[in-house]
C-alpha cells in the first residue's frame, strides 16, 4: 500500500507500555506483552499479570494467525475519507484463544466474512510526528 493510498485513521498515543505493539509491524511482528512466569499473554498491556500477579512481563511476537470470533460490517461513513463498507472484527490470536484484538478485516468482500474464518496479520504503516505506527489489520489466510 503506498503512502498516498493509506486510509485516514485515528492513531494511538504511543507510550512505553504499548510502543512494541504499535511499532512491531515495522519488523513484520505482531507483539503482545507476555508473563515470563506463567506464559499468559496480556492485551491491552497492564503492569501486572492477571493470572499470577507477576510483574515479570515482556513483549513477545506471536505468529500473526487468528480466527474471526465476531464481526460487523459498517456501512456508515462516520468520518470523511473513510471508504465504506468496511469490516470491524474481533479476532482470537491462535496462541491463546482468549487473546482477542479488535481490528479491521481487509482484502475480503463483506459477503465472504464469516465467524471461524482463518486470518493473518498485515500491517498498515502511518507516519506520525510522535512516532510512526503500524496498525495490525487482518486478511483471509486462504486456509480452511
Amino acid at each position: 500500500m503506498t503512502e498516498s493510498s493509506v486510509p485516514f485513521r485515528i492513531l494511538p498515543e504511543l507510550d512505553e507500555r504499548n510502543i512494541h505493539f504499535w511499532q512491531g509491524g515495522q519488523n513484520g511482528q505482531l507483539t503482545f506483552v507476555r508473563c515470563q512466569d506463567c506464559g499468559y499473554y496480556l492485551h491491552p498491556p497492564t503492569p501486572i499479570c492477571p493470572k499470577d500477579l507477576s510483574k515479570n512481563l515482556a513483549p513477545e511476537a506471536v505468529s500473526g494467525n487468528a480466527i474471526v470470533a465476531s464481526y460487523t460490517v459498517n456501512y456508515q461513513e462516520w468520518l470523511p475519507g473513510v471508504d465504506v463498507p468496511y469490516i470491524i472484527a474481533i479476532v482470537e490470536i491462535v496462541e491463546q484463544p482468549e487473546l482477542r484484538l479488535t481490528t479491521n478485516i481487509i482484502n475480503c468482500d463483506v459477503d465472504d466474512i464469516a465467524i471461524g474464518m482463518k486470518v493473518s496479520v498485515v500491517f498498515e504503516h502511518h507516519e506520525d510526528p510522535h512516532g510512526d505506527v503500524w496498525l495490525p489489520l487482518f486478511e483471509p489466510s486462504g486456509e480452511k
